[in-house]
């Protein structure tokens, strides 16, 4: 039973968060036409029929971190340590011994707006599988004494947040303080504190049919819709939650050291409001840099290219940061340098920042950049399978890989240039981890 808030390396791919809300570029190898079908109870299941050694199912919540209150933060991150105890049909040796027996794997991801449960397994061994995904997505008991020896897992999950990570985390209780601020791990004084009943009622408020989706790869449409239709999930929406950005506020996080990772971040775009405008942030993300493009190569983009003459040869890791939820999101940069360095790197990328206008050749780069990265992405099934589960979860439909392709090539250079100025003039937020002796204070950028 694997846990994890993100697997993806944060200056790679620092806007993984978009991407999940976003459709693949291109099927996966193998893949066919993408079907969706809306259950009678508002259930939504996707499949991508594919020619792979391994199928895999995902039954998606909207039940992220946003949607927890004061009383209950930190339930998700113990929804994630608590994946695979005992359930009302079986117990935790049980799912582990059938799961390992069959050779497959199931884990459970979470970010601030989806909760998923996968399974990966050879096709000849699904019917199995999903009988051990439907209890652990679906059957918690939450065993009193089970809970507390998630204790230990959950102190361990904090004790490994790199300071990039954390330094994203707090942006966000800057940039939204509440719902969208709320952090994908629980915070320390709610470690033991929560209980069986607290997690009850976050389950059955939030794991209904109109917030759930169903996604599988290399599965039979008919057979992944019968079996959603059973999943044992009351009908109703659910508790909404809005999530308004900020801006001009601040978190820092003191530690001393050698090192400043830093991040600031003005208002996104979601991807329900206004998804052409959302694309043209990716592509603006790209234009301004996300990190080497080549193995030991330098900083590309307008932002990396800037940092380099500002530092130098002095080493320093950066990435634009782009995440898009599905009413709003955050555009900026996260950047670890050393502690001396940090007031003047984050000068450089302010004023880079506040440009507010891109080359044609700087906006055809970031959009091949994106397009490409993008493919790339979801070769993997593993990938395909998170991309269309966001879009069934978040958007309640999911385009077929052919209509993104040509939604990506349809952004133009005045699209992205008139996201870039409304970066230029927006609010920013500002988080930052570290030695903070020259990183200069939000009211100061």
């Amino acid at each position: 039973m694997a846990s994890s808030a993100s697997k993806a390396p944060l200056f790679r791919s620092v806007a993984i968060r978009g991407f999940a809300a976003q459709a693949a570029s291109k099927p996966s190898r193998g893949t066919s036409d993408v079907h969706t079908t809306t259950l009678p109870n508002k259930l939504v299941v996707t499949t991508a029929e594919a020619a792979l050694p391994i199928s895999r199912v995902s039954i998606l919540f909207n039940a992220g971190s946003r949607n927890e209150t004061y009383d209950n933060l930190g339930a998700t991150h113990v929804l994630r340590a608590a994946a695979g105890l005992t359930t009302k049909g079986s117990t935790t040796f049980a799912i582990t011994r059938n799961i390992q027996q069959i050779g497959g794997n199931l884990s459970v991801t979470s970010d601030r707006e989806v909760i998923a449960y996968t399974l990966e397994v050879t096709p000849n061994h699904l019917d199995v599988g999903l009988k051990f995904l439907q209890d652990v997505a679906t059957g918690q008991v939450f065993k009193p004494w089970e809970l507390d020896e998630t204790a230990t897992r959950l102190r361990e999950d904090l004790a490994r947040i790199p300071g990039q990570v954390r330094a994203v985390d707090l942006l966000h209780r800057a940039a939204f303080r509440s719902a969208l601020g709320n952090s994908i791990f629980c915070p320390k004084h709610q470690i033991g504190r929560l209980s069986p009943e607290t997690l009850q009622h976050y389950v059955a408020s939030n794991f209904t049919t109109n917030r759930t989706a169903v996604v599988g790869i290399g599965v039979d449409h008919n057979t992944l819709a019968g079996f959603a239709q059973n999943l044992p999930i009351d009908s109703g929406a659910g508790k909404e939650n809005t999530s308004s950005f900020v801006g001009g506020s601040e978190a820092r996080l003191d530690r001393g050291g050698r090192l400043a990772h830093v991040a600031i971040a003005t208002e996104g775009q979601g991807w329900n409001t206004n998804p052409k405008e959302t694309l043209a942030y990716c592509v603006l993300q790209y234009a301004a840099g996300v990190g080497p493009w080549l193995k030991r190569g330098n900083n590309n983009g307008i932002i990396g290219k800037s940092l380099t003459g500002a530092l130098g040869d002095k080493p320093f890791g950066f990435g634009a940061f782009n995440v898009s939820y599905s009413d709003t999101g955050l555009f900026g940069f996260v950047l670890s340098t050393e502690a001396r360095d940090a007031g003047k790197a984050i000068e450089s990328a302010i004023k880079t920042l506040r440009s507010g206008s891109l080359s044609s050749d700087d906006i055809a780069r970031g959009k091949a950049q994106f397009r490409n990265d993008y493919l790339y992405w979801v070769e993997s099934g593993e990938n395909l399978a998170v991309d269309l589960g966001a879009q069934a979860a978040l958007c309640r439909s999911v385009l077929s890989p052919a209509q993104i392709v040509a939604e990506i090539d349809a952004v133009q250079a005045s699209d992205v240039n008139a996201v870039a100025k409304k970066v230029a003039s927006g609010k920013l937020s500002l988080a930052a981890v570290g030695n903070l002796a020259t990183v200069p204070h939000v009211n100061e950028l």
